[in-house]
């Protein structure tokens, strides 16, 4: 097992997306592809529309203008890429059958997932007679909890919109039919007309394919589709932290709810030893070595002992409701856990403090959302500066238009022809009040609150590194400070006790030893809830939970191996 606190991996939202490691040769093979099919795509579009337009160059055959546009010799290279623009393809519409069985380790991959993926419905149901692991109630956890599927819709929009992003690169085709009848009145010389005017009216029929093409536009779509891809990649990591903010948060119920378990059994043992205290003052006193009021205290330390234990089973039962109700199932105290009681304790650091900052600077999912909130504002800046710019747009109409005129003194030619335009044309904005001068202030500034919000945010991950740090070192000390006190403690205890029975001890001595026991047992509880929830923190604010990668905390070695 990679993690001695929580599992590295999600079992239910483990990515099912095919996997291929792509070389760089064959990555730029494939971007040179897409590169090449968005020009032909683009070309057969236009050729197609001009065609249907009725523009085939007197007569030119169309089947002939495909030809001669397809006899291109395409590089190998393009070819491979174009199969495996296919079979990327085919893997998209696989996965989108499927769902993501896992956290996935990058942003990248993350959104991927959930841009072909939808979250599973219903909602699971705890089973009463089993005993459920940590790593089971994360995998709950990550299924049922609201927060992870509303990250994970928001990373299936942001891959929409840049989809929307991208289709700008393409034509836009659009049809439309129209049919109507038009009346007009035509002045005309009296001698021809004695009215001095004649109506015609003309019925027509006509179906009307247009085009627009944004050719060049001096890179205002490539900041748009790369602010587009900036803004999923934001979205994938912060799928990965919700979902490391709720494995934290389960761990830490989970914890919580062994720490009640352990309170309740020293709670059981405090009865215990008072229940023994006070066997032994009716002992005395039936032996005449003792007074009422040394046995009415000893009683009184055993109801005391009762009420803590009444207590302790209701701080028991609370916990297990807030566990249930963390994991995203109904609320209920009836969830068994797997008791950990007897597994290792973490006992020194793996790595120093500046490679836990480091570690944290590199890993951290918050801090590389912001990091491309930079990028996307950076775009939207170079986009702002692109307003300045012309555009080159390619624009087209094409018809077949059919007309049955008439007049008054009779019916005139009916015609059935195609109409066509194209226009190839700059457009350029010279004045629009200072619309673009504010949207460009606007990016500016925008691009500088990334800015700032990625210095406050090291300064949070560093801030929260150094308190893990010193908490767990912190926790580590009172631990073994506490596993000594308890051993004292229960020598103290036992020594009162012997002492009280030979009769040199009074009974005060051994309430005292009794109530000093107790609470050592109780301290030795919380540090060694504590420390594992310190250790657990530590892995959190390094970006470590949930990760692959070698714990940030060292185990007992067992033959030179940690278990």
């Amino acid at each position: 097992m990679a993690n001695a606190f929580i599992p590295m991996k999600s079992l239910e939202l483990r990515s099912i997306l095919v996997a291929t490691n792509l070389t760089e040769a064959t990555d730029k093979a494939l971007e040179h592809g897409i590169a090449i099919a968005r020009h032909y795509y683009a070309t057969l579009c236009a050729v197609y529309a001009v065609s249907s337009l009725g523009l085939v160059f007197k007569r030119a055959p169309v089947s002939a203008i495909f030809r001669n546009t397809l006899r291109l010799r395409w590089p190998g290279s393009v070819s491979a890429a174009a199969l495996i623009l296919l079979l990327s393809w085919w893997l998209s519409v696989t996965a989108a059958f499927a769902q993501c069985a896992g956290i996935a380790s990058t942003p990248q991959s993350t959104a991927d997932c959930a841009a072909h993926a939808t979250p599973q419905d219903g909602f699971a149901k705890l089973d009463t007679g089993h005993t459920y692991t940590l790593a089971e109630l994360i995998d709950i956890a990550e299924r049922n909890n609201p927060v992870t599927r509303v990250y994970w819709e928001q990373a299936k929009q942001k891959a929409g919109l840049l989809g929307i992003a991208k289709s700008s690169y393409f034509p836009v085709l659009a049809g439309m039919a129209a049919a109507g009848d038009l009346r007009s009145i035509v002045p005309f010389p009296k001698p021809l007309a004695p009215r001095g005017y004649v109506t015609v009216e003309a019925p027509f029929v006509q179906p009307e394919l247009t085009l627009q093409y944004l050719i060049f536009d001096f890179g205002k779509r490539e900041a748009m589709v790369d602010a587009a891809t900036a803004e999923k990649l934001v979205s994938g990591a912060n799928f990965i932290q919700a979902n490391q903010e709720v494995a934290f948060r389960v761990t830490s119920a989970f914890y919580n709810l062994q720490t009640a378990e352990e309170r309740l059994q020293a709670a059981h043992e405090t009865l215990t030893t008072a229940q023994t205290t006070q066997d032994a003052a009716e002992a005395q006193m039936n032996n005449g070595r003792a007074t009422l009021p040394d046995v009415l205290q000893a009683r009184a330390e055993t109801s005391q002992a009762v009420f803590d234990l009444e207590s302790a089973e209701g701080d028991e039962k609370v916990a297990r409701v807030a566990l249930t109700e963390l994991i995203g199932v109904e609320p209920s105290p009836d969830i068994k856990i797997a008791s950990q009681q007897d597994s290792s304790l973490p006992q020194a650091l793996s790595l120093p403090i500046d490679a836990l900052i480091d570690l944290a600077i590199a890993d951290r999912q918050d801090l590389k959302a912001q990091a491309q909130e930079i990028r996307a504002a950076s775009d939207a800046v170079k986009a702002a500066k692109a307003e300045y710019r012309p555009k080159i747009v390619l624009s087209a109409t094409g018809a077949e238009s059919s007309l049955w005129p008439t007049m008054d003194y009779g019916k005139l030619g009916q015609a059935t022809e195609p109409t066509w335009s194209a226009t190839l044309g700059v457009e350029w904005r010279i004045f629009d009040g200072g619309a673009r001068r504010n949207g460009l202030a606007i990016a500016e500034s925008q691009r500088r609150e990334a800015q700032d919000g990625m210095r406050a945010k090291h300064d949070d991950a560093v801030r929260e590194v150094w308190t893990a740090y010193i908490g767990f070192l912190t926790g580590l000390r009172k631990e073994q400070a506490a596993v000594a006190v308890l051993d004292s403690a229960n020598v103290s205890y036992a020594s009162s006790l012997d002492a009280y029975k030979y009769g040199v001890r009074n009974l005060v001595d051994v309430v005292t030893a009794e109530d000093r026991l107790a609470q050592a047992r109780l301290a030795h509880v919380s540090a060694r809830s504590q420390l594992l929830l310190e250790a657990v923190d530590l892995e959190f604010v390094t970006g470590n939970l949930l990760r692959n990668k070698p714990l940030t905390t060292q185990l007992p070695t067992q033959n030179g191996v940690q278990p």
